[in-house]
């Protein structure tokens, strides 16, 4: 049995209500519920009592410090079994890690730490890896974004990492470490017989300085799949160095973030070379790129390549126009496996979006989920994505936001939904002004077909 709510204030009868339904939950998830520390005292006697609890979600809410030490005289008990412990944005410091340390010396079940968005900093968190190189740790996941951490975590993390080969998944996004810091941590993984599968480095202040490092890591741990180095200034010489631990035949990423990292069209050829050969890539992100159209139509030879099993592209805000519509066509009317398209915040223009739906309209194109927010488009293209809605039915999310279609093209869509072949089954349209007569049109709709969901 599941808990989940979100964003419900708390009163004193409710609360005693769910206490009840808690003692049989094998999930709790309270994010944004105004929880404090006398919550806690009540959760910590739920983690003691009910052994079938695995999973407590508890993000947003002000524990702070006194909350988080009852919650752990709960998880120190012989009959908890909790595996997983969310408790990011929870207003905590580095007095809770002494706690939390703890709780991993002595919790083998607990497997998966999410603790971002604290104030707990380089002292706390090098507690907390005290914890970590404890024998009866068994952690698997470890989240540590947006904790005020500096380059002199680095020792403390590798003595862990050397310590914990259950170890899969390391997230220390948005805190201010730099190059040397994050060439030390690499040669700590390295070294490490952990089998990382997903390291996250996002805004952690690297340059191209650092990218070969972040290779060697590549190459040497086939076991990474996902890796995160957005919001950082990599350039296009960095990505140059990254690939080559990417090309490497034993790298088997899959999942690849390197969105706001300084590059241009000039990176689109090792990009390419990388969609086209690399079979293990499904998903990549390269929003706020300044690829331009000449990237763009690389990136789109690429996806015709047989050998491209790419899933996902987000191409958002790469400075695009018309002029690479009619390259994207034909990769989408070639390539089987994308399903995912993000390439709002582009200046594509109806012309663009005529030309994107011949290829949304092949019988090779298998696209699940498209998003034009932001593109310059008007009700002019609206008769032609309606006539793609209505007959793909691979198709069942499309935004539309930020877009200038007034009645004339929200009338066209709706038309096309309310059609039985149409399967969309979120429409996206944020910041687009209609009619009260258009609004009453979408709320029918939405009443006639109930499982479409309409976002405005």
């Amino acid at each position: 049995m599941e808990l989940d709510i979100q964003c419900e204030e708390m009163s004193p009868s409710r609360w005693a209500e769910l206490l009840t339904t808690m003692k049989s939950c094998k999930t709790i998830r309270l994010d944004d519920c105004n929880l404090s520390s006398s919550n806690c005292k009540d959760l910590s006697s739920i983690i003691n009592t009910n052994p079938s609890l695995t999973e407590l979600k508890l993000n947003n809410n002000e524990l702070g410090d006194e909350g988080v030490e009852y919650l752990c005289k709960g998880l120190l008990t012989p009959s908890c079994s909790l595996q997983k412990l969310w408790l990011q944005n929870c207003n905590l410091t580095s007095a809770s890690c002494e706690t939390l340390r703890s709780v991993l010396s002595a919790q083998p079940s607990l497997t998966e730490l999410h603790v971002g968005d604290n104030r707990l900093g380089t002292a706390g968190v090098k507690v907390l890896c005290q914890g970590m190189m404890n024998p009866s740790c068994k952690l698997q996941k470890l989240q540590l974004e947006y904790c005020e951490l500096t380059a002199d975590i680095v020792e403390a993390l590798n003595a862990a990492l050397q310590s914990k080969p259950t170890l899969k998944e390391l997230s220390l996004s948005n805190n201010t470490l730099g190059d040397t810091a994050v060439k030390q941590l690499c040669q700590g993984l390295v070294e490490a017989s952990c089998n990382l599968e997903l390291l996250h480095l996002e805004n952690c202040g690297i340059t191209s300085d650092s990218c070969m490092e972040i290779s060697t890591v590549l190459r040497n741990k086939s076991s990474l799949m996902d890796l995160s180095v957005g919001d950082n200034k990599i350039g296009d010489s960095g990505l140059a160095l990254l690939c080559q631990g990417l090309m490497h035949p034993s790298c088997r990423i899959q999942k690849l973030w390197l969105w706001d990292c300084d590059l241009t069209s000039a990176s689109c050829k090792d990009l390419s070379r990388l969609i086209s050969t690399k079979e293990t890539l499904t998903e990549i992100s390269l929003i706020d790129n300044n690829l331009r159209d000449s990237g763009m139509e690389m990136l789109c030879q690429a996806l015709k390549d047989p050998k491209s099993k790419l899933q996902e592209l987000w191409v958002r805000e790469c400075g695009l126009t018309t002029a690479c519509c009619k390259a994207v066509s034909s990769a989408l009317s070639t390539n089987k496996h994308l399903k995912v398209l993000h390439i709002g915040e582009n200046k594509l223009g109806d012309a663009g979006v005529e030309l994107l739906c011949e290829g949304l309209m092949h019988p090779n194109c298998n696209i699940q989920s498209l998003w034009l927010g932001n593109c310059d488009l008007t009700a002019g293209c609206c008769a032609t994505l309606a006539t793609a809605m209505a007959t793909k039915q691979c198709l069942t999310e499309l935004d539309l936001s930020y877009n200038p279609l007034e009645d004339e093209g929200i009338r066209k869509i709706c038309e096309a939904l309310r059609k039985p072949s149409c399967n969309v089954q979120q429409l996206i349209l944020y910041d687009i002004l209609w009619s009260s007569e258009v609004d009453d049109e979408l709320r029918a709709l939405e009443e006639s077909k109930p499982e479409v969901k309409i976002i405005s």
